[in-house]
């Protein structure tokens, strides 16, 4: 029998809420106290992530009553003004009480009973001017049939609402490490109310991790330049009922019908591989663990230079707006000018998208192409004006081909054939709970005030990168561009699910870098090519222009025992021996190849030529 003050019992519990809360989201999706309600379970239960994007989520819906939006405006109203008539006999709503600072209620007016005069005054002239809705730009207010005590009691709730949403964003913006952006949702908040201790105490925490931050990186204290890069959960979230088994005999039958067709001389089989861990070891183990995986094998010689493998992927990328690449497959478009030119490059009768040729134009149509067109879902994340935001800006693109392809289809994002079955080297839930704050996580906790202390670094099993606009919001700009429905549709569009995307993304996809700049500006996901196991030792090298070529290596990597013999190791590939591909450049020192590693796989490299280096430089030192 379990014991219900357990950790696990506690884990147990918030996650049938936050069960529970979903399924109410279903019923009331744009209820924002009901997200605030998800926001703080996904906090105790360490997804401050996730706790992120609820309270945003609920600040969109609060906002478009304050602005008097025309999208969501009815709904939401209704929805507030239900907690607002039950002030009486329900009181305030738990999620906001006990937060509310004197600036925000008049200082002469008091509670009773969880029922406060202020939501309830009659609308007079004399508080027009000062209203939080601006009625003046809005059809959708002026429609809108308010009682004689509905306005200052929809504003007013609004505005409480809007106030919690700027406490539980900027509090888990610092836990995953963005205090850029954490600062600044804290400094939204203190507008609104300048004496609030919840606030204050945020603020002076992200100050304190700043500048252990900074000193660190030798660099003097500037909020302006706060870093804004975190970590978050790299796992398969336990309600995430989409992912396979991907080592079964239905799914190896259904991998191998499709790889037939792409390398006739491969097959796909589970394989053990090391578990990726930063220090190459799990729970203290003398040596690496392993786990089960997939893997590509040869079923008959291949000679080198034979080519193994040839696939062709609509999941591309493109960061770079009018670039003369296809924006299907990701090849140079011909020059329609030249003479000599066989063929032409296709345009979209309906907007300026251009395609290679007539073939990736029709797969373009029927994949994805009708969900985004004419649309202006094309201007996000292109030509970012930092170069170290040009990878972050491929994933995001990534992120809105999928979408593109799973509302096509239609399907769930996860479900979609071209991610299905990706690996994002996940951790172990279990793995993830080690070291977390939580429950019960607030700014006054010694935990965070200790890791504000340590610069405000998550703890070391969190992998996955993480930034507020390109897990949050960009992708909700996207889908809204798309018209796919963020709160109706929110089984699809969660932030879990876009994590769990780009977990995938990041560990399989390959980019292409500009010859003018040498910045990565292309990238694509080849779902079947991605199954080849990384090795800094690999049997194949692979070029991708349009269609993904991978083939058998002429010679071998010359190893450091190789050029001590003066021999050098042929290439081809036996049949029966494991396909071994590489992600990264295989030229790096061994340090640098497992930096890439840690970013893109969660883990360094446990490759036995990492392991043979490493060890040989630790010896030297």
């Amino acid at each position: 029998m379990m014991d219900i003050d357990s950790p696990e019992s506690r884990r147990a519990a918030l996650l049938e809420r936050r069960q529970q809360l979903t399924n109410a989201l279903k019923e009331h999706p744009h209820d924002a106290i009901i997200y605030l309600r998800r926001a703080l379970v996904y906090a105790d239960l360490a997804y401050p992530d996730l706790a992120i994007g609820d309270a945003y989520r609920a600040l969109l819906l609060t906002d478009e009553v304050i602005g008097g939006g025309d999208q969501y405006f009815e709904q939401v109203a209704d929805s507030l003004l239900e907690y607002t008539d039950d002030l009486k006999e329900k009181g305030l709503p738990d999620v906001l009480r006990g937060v509310m600072p004197g600036d925000v209620l008049p200082k002469e007016s008091a509670w009773a009973d969880g029922y406060h005069p202020y939501f309830c005054q009659e609308y007079s002239d004399d508080e027009s001017d000062e209203s939080v809705i601006d009625d003046a730009n809005s059809d959708s207010v002026d429609e809108y049939r308010f009682g004689d005590t509905d306005r200052p009691r929809l504003e007013r709730m609004a505005k409480f609402v809007k106030f919690r949403c700027y406490q539980i964003m900027s509090l888990n913006l610092l836990l995953c490490g963005c205090l850029r952006s954490a600062n600044s949702y804290c400094q939204q908040g203190l507008a609104m109310a300048p004496s609030d201790k919840v606030l204050q105490k945020i603020e002076k925490l992200v100050k304190t991790a700043g500048i252990q931050r900074m000193r660190q990186s030798g660099v003097a204290y500037n909020p302006a330049k706060l870093p804004d890069r975190g970590l978050v959960r790299r796992e398969v979230y336990p309600w995430n009922t989409h992912e396979p088994d991907r080592c079964s005999p239905a799914s190896l039958a259904y991998l191998n019908k499709r790889l037939a067709k792409v390398a006739p001389k491969c097959e796909v089989r589970a394989v053990q591989l090391p578990v990726l861990t930063e220090q190459g070891s799990s729970n203290g183990a003398a040596g690496p663990t392993t786990c089960w995986q997939l893997g590509v094998f040869a079923k008959e010689p291949i000679a080198a230079g034979e080519v193994v493998l040839r696939e062709y992927s609509l999941l591309t990328a493109n960061n770079r707006h009018k670039d003369a690449s296809c924006d299907a497959c990701g090849s140079a478009i011909p020059d329609i000018t030249s003479k000599k030119n066989s063929k032409t490059g296709v345009s979209c009768n309906d907007c300026d998208v251009v395609f290679c040729g007539k073939s990736c134009y029709d797969r373009a149509f029927k994949s994805y192409h009708s969900s985004i067109c004419d649309t202006d879902v094309d201007n996000i994340a292109k030509d970012p004006e930092d170069p170290r935001d040009a990878d972050d800006a491929l994933y995001v693109l990534l992120v809105e081909r999928l979408l593109a392809m799973s509302d096509s289809k239609p399907c769930h994002p996860l479900d979609a054939k071209q991610v299905k079955y990706l690996w994002g080297d996940f951790v172990p839930v279990a793995t993830n709970n080690q070291n977390t704050i939580g429950p019960g996580v607030s700014a006054s906790s010694p935990d965070v005030a200790a890791m504000a202390a340590a610069g405000g670094i998550p703890p070391a099993a969190w992998s996955l990168p993480f930034n507020f606009q390109d897990n949050i919001a960009r992708p909700l700009h996207i889908m809204d561009e798309m018209a796919l429905g963020i709160f109706e549709d929110l089984d699809k569009l969660d932030v879990w699910v876009i994590n769990t995307l780009y977990a995938k993304f990041r560990g399989t996809a390959s980019a292409r870098k500009s010859r003018q700049d040498g910045r990565p500006d292309v990238a694509a996901v080849h779902p079947l090519w991605c199954l080849a196991n990384h090795d800094c030792d690999p049997n194949v090298t692979w070029e991708w222009g349009g269609r993904m070529v991978l083939s058998a290596k002429a010679e071998r990597v010359q190893l450091a025992e190789d050029k001590a013999a003066g021999i050098t190791r042929p290439g081809g590939i036996a049949a029966g021996e494991e396909i071994l591909n590489h992600y990264c450049d295989i030229d790096l020192p061994v340090q640098l190849r497992r930096e890439w590693a840690s970013g893109s796989l969660g883990g360094i490299c446990m490759c036995q030529r990492c392991q043979n280096e490493s060890a040989a430089e630790q010896g030297s030192t």
